[in-house]
């Protein structure tokens, strides 16, 4: 007697990520209450299950749902307001002036909502985010029926959103109880950088993560300037000061981690620390390159992240997963430096275990969730195909995306949006073009 499947999909290929370097031709996936229940040839799968709905993707190559490990969704709405500066410029003339004026519930909303409107079109089924008003990044992303770990921000200057560091706390715990039932939802404590948080904070952050057992999202050694600020304020540099503190541990992911030493690449290891590595957005901004080959050495865990759009101007990972396996050859000067296989596990696998999510995606195996991305390697562009991982990583664009699942739902068919009304997203983004430009 058949099993009953909610889904079959068949592929060309299909790329698990784990276990390593596997790729399956001619199987298909069975999915039942979002999750995998099995993965095998074709034939074998339509034997065993009758399916209410079977996709049959001749000419694609099937890929865990892709991992943003570090984003600020809401600023989709700041694409491209003020490009072309230096970070320290570029946010204390242009971006923060600009959040105070405008930056509320409503503009929250509207961004995420077109953050993952872009992101899902591009094969991402997970977003680790940090920004103001959680709670309204929480009610898009359920809205949109994407993943996301949405980080409690803490700083120390008021904003729109909280007073100060506490009110940030305050409000941020009080999203996560609202929202922690949601199953697409998770959190993270997410202190903006060491140069906006106080010593006294970093002790109540460091108490959240280990009472909650949630990570701690930190921007760390991101430009030199960041750097000189803290030996000149606390004599030590952000790591050191860090690891006095004791935050440096198997909870913490580094966002950026481009000015690193030795010594302080050996401690981000021995701590098991995690990476996000944003490369787009470290060149964009004249921050330097991350020397991700060396991390790899190390052993420690990177991820794939895009920033945000303002400093990006693009919320897509492929591409980004692309750039990060070419200039880690470039720095190390080694072209076997991030081969395609483990640029391809950065922006799946590693994402989900700096979340502690492993267990439960980040790869194709039966029993996980079904965040599953499908792209279409039957343009002339990807053709031939002699090694389908290659081709994932160097030779795709995020337009060949055709189909994306997200806990087993239908999101992205054909290339085309499901739970969306587009007009509407595009007035929306029109509307605070129009309402930033006018202030500006």
């Amino acid at each position: 007697m058949s099993e009953h499947a909610d889904s079959l999909i068949h592929a060309r290929w299909i790329v698990p990520v784990e276990p390593r370097g596997q790729v399956l031709e001619g199987h298909a996936l069975a999915i039942r209450d979002g999750q995998i229940l099995a993965i095998a040839p074709s034939g074998d799968l339509r034997t065993r299950f009758t399916s209410a709905r079977e996709f049959n993707l001749t000419d694609h190559v099937v890929i865990p749902g892709l991992i943003n490990l570090h984003s600020h969704a809401a600023m989709t709405l700041m694409r491209g307001l003020a490009d072309d500066l230096p970070l320290m410029t570029w946010l204390r003339d242009h971006i923060w002036p600009a959040e105070g004026k405008h930056v509320s519930h409503e503009f929250v909303f509207d961004g995420v909502r077109l953050a993952c409107a872009e992101m899902l079109l591009g094969g991402v089924t997970l977003m680790n985010d940090m920004y103001f008003f959680p709670e309204a990044a929480a009610r898009a992303v359920l809205d949109a029926g994407m993943r996301a770990s949405l980080g409690i921000s803490v700083l120390e200057f008021p904003s729109a959103y909280a007073a100060d560091a506490d009110d940030y706390l305050h409000k941020g715990l009080q999203t996560r109880d609202e929202f922690k039932g949601e199953p697409l939802l998770t959190f993270t404590i997410a202190p903006h950088a060491p140069y906006t948080v106080t010593d006294r904070t970093f002790g109540k952050v460091l108490t959240l993560s280990e009472q909650l057992e949630c990570a701690i999202h930190i921007h760390l050694h991101e430009t030199t300037d960041e750097i000189d600020h803290s030996l000149k304020d606390h004599g030590l540099r952000p790591i050191a000061r860090l690891q006095n503190l004791g935050l440096l541990g198997p909870n913490l992911i580094a966002v950026h981690a481009v000015h690193m030493t030795d010594a302080e690449i050996a401690e981000l290891a021995r701590h098991g620390c995690h990476v996000a590595h944003c490369p787009a957005s470290n060149l964009k901004l004249a921050s330097g390159f991350a020397p991700i080959a060396r991390f790899v050495d190390q052993g420690i865990n990177v991820g794939i992240g895009t920033d945000g759009a303002a400093s990006n101007n693009r919320l897509d990972v492929l591409g980004e997963m692309r750039l990060a396996a070419l200039l880690a050859k470039g720095v190390a000067g080694r072209a076997d430096a991030v081969p395609a296989y483990q640029a391809l596990e950065m922006a799946t696998i590693n994402g989900a275990r700096a979340l502690s999510m492993g267990d439960r995606i980040g790869s194709l195996m039966p029993g996980k969730a079904a965040d599953i991305t499908a792209i279409n390697l039957g343009a002339l562009g990807s053709t031939p195909c002699f090694d389908v991982t290659s081709h994932i990583v160097y030779a795709t664009s995020r337009e060949q995306v055709s189909h994306v699942w997200v806990n087993g739902e239908l999101k992205v068919n054909e290339g085309h949006l499901m739970a969306f009304d587009t007009v509407d997203l595009a007035a929306k983004a029109h509307y605070w073009q129009n309402k930033i430009g006018n202030a500006s």
